[in-house]
């Protein structure tokens, strides 16, 4: 698994590097059984003038290709980082979701065609 973090526009801080891997882990956690590489990139751009921070997650393996950003004016750095982590996790859950429907659903329409 290949775990990136990007300061933009900052110095390198090793309390937010901590914190952000701390919060990565249950990402991390889901991923652990998925097959083939894992690249997980975080990129945090605070601003240095209002609290307007902007945070991305990029996550791409065999299965899943998914982007989570947020943006928003009056929110703390911290809830920034949450917020994109907690959206990145409920799409990954989604997507496992879709796809095990999918694997159902062709199991099910290869038994109709054979019964035709």
């Amino acid at each position: 698994m290949n775990k990136r973090i990007v300061f933009r526009n900052m110095d390198h801080s090793d309390v937010m590097e901590t914190y952000a891997n701390e919060q990565l882990e249950k990402v991390i956690t889901f991923l652990e059984n998925d097959r083939g590489p894992v690249h997980i990139d975080l990129y945090l751009e605070p601003s240095r003038v209002h609290q307007h921070h902007r945070v991305e997650l990029h996550v791409k393996s065999a299965e899943y290709n998914l982007n989570s950003s947020y943006e928003h004016e009056g929110m703390s750095f911290y809830d920034t980082l949450d917020h994109v982590i907690d959206v990145m996790y409920r799409e990954l859950h989604e997507a496992k979701r879709k796809n095990h429907d999918k694997e159902k659903m062709r199991g099910r329409h290869d038994d109709v065609k054979k019964n035709r």
